[in-house]
């Protein structure tokens, strides 16, 4: 591509392309452009991050109303090594933003880092992937502009949310340098991992293995702080990208000198992430890609067998998440009536989310819940699988060949709803062990503990099916379907918390699966889950078989 051209060009998309100079000739256009895809996605995850934070300082003191509990939380929160390790240090609970910046900093942090990582990989990697970036090269793009207005959009979405959820925290009473301390520190959080997807979509050849890359890492630093906090090991933690945002100490100490760390390290990622892309080509990654045979052998002249090449690397790596987070969730049911005690509120919250058969069963329905709603991300992550080979040009030639779309579909079905199986098996067997060991009864504890996870499927199938429906019947708007599992995840996590009317709580078809272990197996809600999630996975697979491809 010349980076010299200065005629005026259209892109592919109808975006006019007017010359800037040089390398970065039509970032602008570009950053307009990736704003006009993301323009519902990013506004609504800045807002997401920015109200769970509000919500849980304006709920604090109903929560905990006697001040001597408030000054208790610190220690009898802060001493379990379970709970650092899933939160981080406790440094003061005796006040709303301490609690808040404890409650939510690691989590949202991870949660603002895989926002970017994915968003950053959208814009770069997945338009080389599909081959829209090599169009707009033959236009007037400088070379480096695509990556620079990838980095504008995540550095600017960085930005904007961590301002948005310092000024909603503070516009709840408490102290503003706390608020923006800690608002910050998830924008330099993202920041960093906006710098290290930058980097991995250099290195790989498509979009799959960056996003995977990427994760990877963030797994790695998130396992460095768990066990740094949780075993007070200090200098670990400080390894660790996802600690830095609580090294700040917002509402302890307000270290805002520590975000330089996160400023420093981001900025060495986003020089070497352009001086990789100046040595490769449009298309190309920097790490070796192995060529396959000129034949599909035995094991892959099936749909069925591609559908198993195309996701058998993500569900291992969800199934081996899964039983991990389970089991420390399962090791914890023990500890979880000290760390209530005698707060009433807490115990609603619980009876709310779980059912009010005592707090350890509470916790355990509650927590299966939870799971079952994470298990439908990756539901939704694999319906998506389908849109994305279809948008890649890969569908549509194999359906030539005599494939019948029914075949075709099949073959990702089994993934999307055997996937999401295999998830909650994964995590009824972790949680049930590492409780039944806790309490050295694992016959009696792992069985109950293992069906609270296996009645969340037909919840979770509504979700899928709703993503395949979408898929189907409204191709451009599959994306949409983790809109849909993000609200509902966030209703079945919080909404008892914030105490929402029952009424939207019933929105979220996890709020009508059986709070097992509190209560016995009930059918009929399951059923009429499980119809649902047919009925719209039905729509989705009779669309597909007449509508356009592409």
């Amino acid at each position: 591509m010349s980076e010299t051209n200065t005629a005026t060009r259209t892109s592919p998309t109808g975006t006019v392309l007017t010359p800037a100079g040089g390398a970065l000739t039509g970032t602008g256009q570009l950053v307009r452009l990736a704003l006009r895809r993301d323009r519902l996605l990013l506004p609504l995850w800045t807002v997401v991050i920015a109200a769970l934070p509000a919500a849980s300082a304006g709920a604090y003191e109903q929560l905990y109303p006697d001040p001597a509990q408030r000054a208790s939380l610190t220690t009898s929160l802060g001493d379990n090594p379970s709970i650092s390790l899933l939160y981080g240090p406790a440094h003061d609970l005796s006040t709303a933003g301490g609690f808040t910046a404890w409650r939510f900093g690691t989590m949202l942090s991870v949660f603002a880092a895989l926002v970017c990582v994915f968003t950053m990989v959208r814009h770069t990697r997945q338009e080389e992937d599909t081959g829209r970036q090599e169009l707009l090269s033959s236009t007037v793009v400088g070379r480096y502009a695509p990556l620079t207005a990838a980095l504008a959009v995540c550095m600017g979405f960085a930005l904007v949310t961590g301002v948005a959820t310092a000024v909603a925290l503070a516009a709840t009473g408490i102290a503003a340098a706390g608020a923006f301390a800690f608002g910050l520190g998830l924008t330099a959080v993202a920041l960093v991992f906006t710098g290290v997807a930058a980097v991995t979509a250099q290195l790989a050849e498509y979009s799959r293995t960056a996003n995977g890359l990427a994760g990877a890492i963030l797994g790695v630093a998130f396992a460095l702080r768990a066990v740094g906090d949780s075993a007070e090991v200090t200098w670990l933690s400080w390894l660790s990208p996802v600690a830095w945002s609580t090294q700040a100490r917002p509402f302890a100490g307000d270290r805002f000198w520590v975000l330089l760390l996160p400023l420093v390290v981001t900025g060495v990622l986003v020089a070497v992430a352009y001086v990789l892309q100046r040595r490769r080509d449009v298309g190309l990654g920097l790490l070796p890609s192995a060529l396959g045979p000129a034949s599909a052998g035995p094991r892959l002249r099936t749909t069925f067998a591609l559908a198993t090449r195309l996701h058998r690397g993500t569900l291992i790596g969800w199934v081996v998440g899964f039983a991990l987070l389970s089991a420390l969730f399962g090791a914890l049911a023990s500890d979880i009536g000290d760390i209530v005690g005698g707060n009433e509120q807490m115990r609603e919250v619980l009876a709310r989310m779980g059912g009010s058969q005592g707090v350890v069963d509470a916790y355990l329905a509650s927590t299966a819940n939870i799971l079952g709603m994470v298990a439908a991300l990756y539901v939704v992550q694999s319906a998506l699988r389908m849109r994305s080979e279809e948008t890649a040009l890969r569908a549509e030639p194999l359906l030539t060949t005599g494939v019948s779309r029914l075949r075709w579909i099949a073959g990702h079905l089994v993934f999307v709803f055997g996937g999401g199986t295999a998830l909650l098996l994964a995590s009824g067997v972790g949680m049930g062990l590492a409780h039944g060991v806790r309490t050295g009864d694992v016959a009696g504890q792992a069985p109950d503990v293992l069906l609270a996870c296996l009645v969340q499927l037909p919840a979770v199938f509504v979700v899928g099916g709703a993503a395949v429906a979408l898929f189907g019947i409204l191709p451009a708007y599959t994306g949409a379907a983790w809109a849909v599992a993000a609200v509902l995840l966030l209703l079945t996590m919080f909404g008892p918390v914030l105490d929402l009317d029952q009424a939207v709580l019933n929105a979220s078809p996890f709020q009508h699966v059986p709070k097992v272990p509190s209560v016995d197996v009930t059918a009929a809600p399951l059923l009429w889950l499980a119809l649902a999630a047919v009925a719209l996975t039905a729509a989705g697979v009779v669309r597909f078989r007449g509508r356009d491809i592409g």
